[in-house]
């Protein structure tokens, strides 16, 4: 992921003491270095300690911000003191950026509380959210109402705010390529193009022939294909995979690459059954996982709202993601299931050590597709098993009948139980999930669920339900 830019605005109030909003923009910077952080931000030559206070110091942030406009995905707005609400919703609004906002205020010191010293940001601050409700302006708050940016507790909050800053942006122009049409079982993975669109989020089509086409045209000595071939077989593990099903993957991978590349396209998802297989050859598994592993989301059964779900959890966290089922109870534990595919996840999702060899991740045959075709049709599946630890869910739908973009969000545990079988799967553990999974059927969301490893719920929730206005529930 590229370097973070944040725009900064400094609040200052002539009444209060100004040598406060000199000390707290230093701070600020520094904390903003130390995290990894690009700042543009006014300086002391361009205004009173690069703070705004007045029209004229609204105005010159504004065009300071509209100047860096293509690289700043969010504002931070620090008082170190009690702030000019105005000049901060001026500038927010003069700017016209429409990217997330945080709002920090700078703590008081209660030994002292002279004139010299006193901030009153504690009370600013409620008045410069005043001012952005008023004028319309969304913004997102600091987890303590008044927080010392040095705290682990402001860098946990600045950490989150720059994934939704990255998950709002990258979700504004998102470009997501649809492989095939859907398969003609799954009308679970309906989805409306045309309120993606009106979220900024645009799908390009392909016909699956087409690929298939050009994947079979590919000349033999063809260099690219050589070098995709080495990278085929480089990336996990083979069990008994034939030589020519490893190059149809090689083939089909390059296709796709260039047919990403060529309509800029950041994900996809394909019709991966059962065409391809009786018509080419192999299962595109592989070649969706190795996408979703370089941080361009694929998933299987041509579930676009799905790939969009996974996007937004790669972008929140910086990893790859995954597509799986809801699929089965674990015992009589309530708050136990298993997740499953059969499967196209990316390698770095499952374990690389394990007591049980057959839970290390290897490219294999798909054993439900083999029911259906012959089983040398079916080579390029990923078997494995998830590796424990926190993870985020997450799932997106488009909703015809309220016109909106819906879903839901949460956090959980992927466990280290006992489970043999198929696929890549994962036993987790998540609170309340009878409340989750009643919450699933009462408004009749998709058995299918991104996940992402690591905690990114909060930010996530922010970026959609709040800056995207989707409806999103937060499963808490």
């Amino acid at each position: 992921m590229d370097k973070p830019t944040l725009g900064v605005i400094v609040g200052n109030r002539g009444f209060f003491p100004s040598h406060l909003c000199d000390t707290g923009r230093q701070t600020i910077l520094k904390v903003f270095e130390e995290e990894g952080i690009n700042a543009v931000a006014l300086s002391p030559e361009d205004t009173p300690f690069g703070s705004i206070e007045s029209l004229s110091d609204a105005q010159k942030c504004a065009d300071l911000f509209k100047q860096h406009r293509d690289s700043i995905s969010g504002i931070l707005v620090t008082l170190p003191n009690f702030g000019d609400e105005r000049a901060i919703a001026n500038a927010l609004r003069w700017a016209g950026l429409d990217v997330p906002v945080l709002i920090q205020a700078f703590p008081d010191d209660p030994t002292d509380m002279s004139t010299a010293n006193r901030r009153d940001s504690f009370c600013g601050k409620m008045s410069a959210c005043n001012n952005l409700r008023q004028y319309g302006i969304k913004y997102s708050l600091t987890s303590l109402h008044t927080v010392d940016p040095e705290s682990d507790s402001f860098r946990a909050d600045l950490r989150q705010f720059v994934s939704t800053c990255r998950t709002v942006r990258g979700l504004k122009q998102a470009r997501m390529g649809l492989i095939g049409a859907r398969p003609a079982a799954f009308n679970t993975v309906r989805f409306s193009e045309k309120l993606l669109e009106r979220a900024g989020i645009s799908v390009e089509t392909i016909d699956l022939s087409e690929v298939i086409g050009w994947a079979n045209r590919l000349s033999a000595g063809d260099a690219r294909l050589a070098a995709k071939l080495d990278e085929v077989n480089a990336y996990l593990p083979q069990r008994n995979v034939p030589a020519s099903a490893v190059e149809k993957i090689a083939r089909l991978a390059l296709v796709i690459d260039d047919w990403m590349i060529d309509h800029n396209l950041q994900a996809s998802a394909i019709q991966c059954w059962t065409a391809i297989e009786e018509f080419y050859g192999v299962t595109p598994c592989t070649v969706m996982s190795l996408m979703s592993n370089k941080l361009m989301p694929s998933a299987c059964e041509t579930d676009i709202a799905g790939t969009v779900a996974m996007y937004a959890l790669t972008l929140a966290s910086g990893t790859p993601s995954a597509i799986v089922d809801w699929n089965n109870n674990f015992g009589d534990d309530p708050d136990k299931c298993v997740i499953f595919h059969c499967s196209n996840l990316p390698k770095d999702v499952f374990v690389t050590q394990t007591i049980a060899p057959d839970e290390i991740p290897v490219m294999d045959y798909h054993e439900i597709m083999s029911t259906s075709v012959p089983k040398e049709l079916t080579y390029g599946n990923i078997q494995g098993r998830i590796k424990p630890g926190p993870f985020t869910y997450l799932r997106v739908s488009t909703d015809d009948y309220s016109g909106k973009i819906v879903g839901y969000v949460g956090e959980g545990r992927i466990t280290s139980d006992s489970l043999r079988t198929f696929g890549g799967y994962g036993v987790v553990e998540v609170p309340r999930l009878q409340e989750l999974l009643h919450h699933v059927c009462e408004n009749g969301l998709e058995h299918h669920v991104s996940i992402g490893l690591g905690q990114t719920a909060g930010a996530v929730r922010e970026a959609l339900g709040k800056y995207m206005g989707w409806d999103i529930y937060y499963h808490r």
